[in-house]
């Protein structure tokens, strides 16, 4: 079948129009992307199948799906956008946006990814961020801004995306020193219920963001052969970086993620109050768009990250 002739192609909008609803698989977050209405995108895509005649989602109850037919004419709309956009910025003389755009959760932003961005930035001072830190919007990871998303489970690389792997989530006690001094040593497991237990309510483990296996005090009791007395806690919160303040603060103890500890362990402000950490066999993944890599300053700040992953394994 001899190829169209592209005059008689749809509109370049239509197409760009259908590569943000394939990759949201939903009309409503690809008109939430766009800044137009849901029927407006709903509509397009209808003239598109109509021009193309041929069905490009399967429409169920609250649910898209790609055919085959849209499934390949994704990636090459997809190839195609990228190529025109590289041209593009060829001709404008721009070397690319001097500004990186990271999504992530509430906690791994703040805790993680911002020492990481300062400490870059001490090298690189032309380099600005845009950081979508949600513990509720799982879609962030998908909008067309975002060069690098920080995720974590067990990922799996969509056509255009280069993903790295960074760490396990390790969690193990911690509290200030002055909180040890005065309720410890905690020589067992058992001995943990009679101290404050701060710890992350429910709400956190089933934010869409997250939405995975809890990873907390029952857990932790549980792989000690001990059981958690679930005594009255202080606080119990969504956010850990509530957490975090009133562990600091010496309010009571918590359980702290390895790589979020990790400044305030080394700084003295935490310390470890029992030796055995907990797992639940899933990692933290750095997932990049192959198209931001060709930004050099994305690509700079993605060196960044893995090398001080790396340092920080050794260390």
């Amino acid at each position: 079948m001899p190829p169209i002739k592209r005059r008689y192609l749809p509109s370049l909008g239509a197409f760009a129009t259908f590569e943000v609803a394939a990759k949201h698989l939903s009309f409503t977050l690809a008109a939430k992307e766009l800044n137009v209405t849901q029927g407006a995108v709903s509509q397009q895509i209808r003239l598109l199948e109509r021009a193309l005649e041929v069905p490009l989602f399967i429409r169920k109850h609250n649910a898209l799906e790609l055919t085959p037919e849209g499934a390949g004419l994704f990636h090459a709309v997809t190839a195609g956008l990228d190529t025109i956009s590289a041209a593009v910025a060829v001709l404008a003389g721009d070397e690319g946006p001097q500004t990186v755009t990271v999504s992530a959760t509430d906690g791994m932003s703040l805790f993680w990814l911002q020492p990481l961005i300062d400490s870059f930035r001490s090298q690189h001072p032309d380099i600005g961020f845009v950081v979508l830190a949600s513990d509720a919007d799982d879609t962030l990871r998908n909008y067309s801004e975002v060069d690098i998303a920080i995720l974590c489970g067990n990922e799996r690389c969509e056509v255009g995306e280069e993903l790295h792997f960074l760490f396990q989530e390790i969690a193990q006690p911690v509290c200030s020193p002055g909180f040890l001094a005065e309720h410890g040593p905690f020589d067992t497991a058992d001995a943990f219920n009679r101290v404050n237990l701060l710890h992350l309510h429910d709400r956190h483990w089933s934010a869409d963001a997250i939405g995975w296996q809890p990873l907390g005090w029952a857990e932790w009791f549980r792989a000690q052969g001990a059981e958690w007395a679930k005594a009255p806690s202080s606080l119990s919160t969504n956010k850990v970086s509530l957490l975090m303040n009133a562990t600091l603060r010496s309010e009571g103890m918590m359980l702290g993620w390895h790589h979020m500890v990790r400044a305030p362990i080394a700084e003295g402000r935490l310390v470890f109050a029992h030796p055995a950490p907990i797992t639940a066999g899933r990692g933290n993944f750095l997932n990049c768009k192959k198209k931001s890599l060709k930004r050099p300053g994305v690509a700079a700040f993605v060196e960044h990250l893995l090398a001080a992953t790396r340092a920080q394994a050794q260390g």
